[in-house]
């Protein structure tokens, strides 16, 4: 295994432009289908009890990216340095915003998902470069001085801020609103369709991700997917558990569990394609063959787990007794 990841790091994983914008486009009608089930009183609510806020972004800025650390610690023998490196970068970024329709999805606090990604997103400039340098400094330091290399300082472009958080999330979010204002009664239709249209646009950015590298993915992810399941398995079950210790209530929790499962991937793409962090010479090619297929995976783990929170008797317990929640 250990000399396949190796092999990786030679390799050019392609995302095209075109790709990108279709992306930004699925996630806009994504989110606008969210927001059709947003209610503004709930924002407050969240506000008024913000320990769910907080233990949620505390998992995602220290938790997470500590544990990555410490998962690269323990199989430092299975896995290549540059895995290591991406899967530390993908802990340093986000959440992301599919989320919030995972969040949704699941029956879970939809608004506190919401904020939640707003926040880590306009965080981003701050907490990704702290968090790849620290532990991704840690990891260089006592475990692989070769990953020095792509031990480089972000600097987390302001567009990609703007677009996620006005583009992608705050225009959906804004006209969804206003349907549900003005149509109240078409918001109820609405909301149903895109609920199936939302699962049919998702199944297609993942086909997307794939398709343009289709022979890479054949060759390599049998050892990248055991990677990356369960670094994604252990960033729901860090959300899951402390919410769980915690005792907020269960919808919050499955906002918690979906918001610190589920990264920004896309923005660990755009710092590892920018060749102003991340020289072409440099041989990252195991780090943008795991941030990408993290892509892929969180949202089919996405789909899974709000799968499990919304039909099966999982957590059953815990919403009879917060029913009043």
């Amino acid at each position: 295994m250990y000399q396949s990841l190796q092999d990786l790091d030679g390799l050019l994983v392609q995302f095209s432009q075109t790709g990108n914008s279709i992306l930004v486009l699925f996630m806009m009608f994504v989110m606008y289908g969210v927001a059709l089930g947003l209610k503004p009183q709930s924002f407050r609510g969240v506000m008024n009890r913000p320990q769910s806020l907080f233990l949620g972004l505390a998992c995602q800025w220290v938790v997470l990216p500590m544990v990555t650390f410490l998962l690269c610690m323990l199989f430092h023998n299975v896995i290549s340095p540059m895995v290591a490196m991406g899967l530390i970068l993908v802990a340093s970024c986000p959440g992301g915003s599919v989320s919030n329709f995972m969040t949704s999805f699941s029956k879970g606090n939809t608004e506190l998902s919401v904020l939640m990604s707003a926040i880590t997103t306009l965080g981003a400039p701050i907490f990704t470069p702290i968090n790849y340098s620290v532990w991704g400094g840690l990891y260089v330091k006592y475990m692989e001085p070769a990953a020095g290399s792509v031990l480089r300082t972000l600097q987390v472009p302001p567009m990609q801020i703007a677009v996620t958080v006005v583009l992608i999330m705050g225009v959906p979010i804004l006209l969804g609103l206003l349907t549900v204002r003005f149509a109240p009664k078409a918001s109820v239709w609405l909301k149903e369709v895109f609920r199936y249209l939302s699962i049919l646009a998702i199944i297609n950015i993942v086909a997307m991700m794939i398709s343009q590298n289709l022979m890479m993915f054949k060759e390599y992810i049998g050892v990248i997917f055991i990677i990356v399941f369960i670094h994604n398995l252990t960033g729901l079950g860090i959300g899951y558990c402390a919410s769980t210790i915690a005792h907020i209530p269960v919808k919050d929790r499955r906002a918690v569990t979906l918001e610190t499962g589920i990264q920004n991937s896309g923005l660990g793409l755009l710092l590892l394609f920018n060749t102003n962090i991340f020289p072409p010479e440099i041989a990252k090619g195991g780090m943008v063959f795991v941030v990408a297929w993290w892509g892929v995976w969180h949202i089919v783990s996405g789909l899974i787990a709000g799968s499990l929170f919304r039909f099966t008797g999982f957590d059953a317990r815990g919403l009879l007794k917060r029913k009043v929640q």
